[in-house]
């Protein structure tokens, strides 16, 4: 069974979320079946690389909201993502542009450490003092690397802007299809569609049914007919 999830490394959601749905994986008697694949969406994509300001600036011009109500707010995400395991700096984080690591996430998919990349992003984004944003793309190379991929090729990806862009684009384009206009936004086996940082027992719910659900393979038999396997091909005896 495949679950992709939709989600951005700015989203502060979308690093609980992803606590939250691996608890549920983990208690899952099927884990071992499951292929989670991570899908690009950013949340600012009309921000200009290298364009970064506080997070607490951010959410005030963006949603109206006083600078005391941005603050409770990140108080809040913070009590929440302590409650999953997790280590949330509530105040001095900035906010910018994710397309590049989306972009790097793509490549690290080829490579097989897609995972380890997006945790290490998020780690860095809302854990750690130096900024994912604002140290230029050899912050970036330093993750990668730190992820177990090879820092002069992702260092290539960087410097290329069209490596990859196609894959985030692509991605983008599907969640709009999908419908999913937020994220994170996770999509069980292309049948079920779970939106939010849903409790864990929700995602248990979830990963029970889809599994329940897929469609065994139904033969169409017609017969004997001629085919290969693993002790050779059947050839016709005169």
């Amino acid at each position: 069974m495949r679950v992709e999830i939709w989600s951005d490394i700015a989203c502060p959601w979308c690093y609980v979320g992803k606590a939250r749905f691996e608890k549920a994986l983990e208690a899952f008697p099927h884990r071992d079946q499951v292929e989670v694949v991570h899908r690009s969406f950013e949340l600012d994509p009309g921000r200009a690389k290298g364009d970064t300001q506080p997070v607490i600036t951010m959410l005030t011009k963006k949603y109206g909201m006083s600078a005391a109500q941005a603050q409770a707010g990140e108080e809040n995400l913070g009590a929440q993502a302590a409650a999953e395991g997790l280590a949330y700096r509530t105040e001095g984080r900035d906010h910018g542009n994710t397309f590049d690591m989306h972009r790097l996430l793509h490549f690290a998919k080829e490579q097989g450490r897609q995972d380890e990349l997006i945790q290490g992003l998020y780690k860095a984004n809302f854990a750690e003092e130096r900024s994912v944003f604002s140290e230029g793309d050899e912050r970036l190379v330093e993750l990668a690397a730190a992820a177990g991929l090879d820092a002069d090729d992702a260092r290539k990806v960087l410097a290329d802007p069209d490596a990859y862009a196609d894959d985030v684009r692509g991605d983008e384009r599907e969640a709009a299809e999908l419908g999913a206009n937020g994220v994170p936004f996770f999509v069980l086996d292309r049948k079920y569609g779970v939106s939010g940082a849903q409790p864990a027992e929700v995602f248990q719910q979830a990963l029970t049914q889809a599994w329940g659900e897929r469609s065994p393979l139904r033969l169409i038999d017609q017969g004997d007919a001629d085919a290969c396997g693993p002790d050779g091909c059947a050839v016709p005896q005169n």
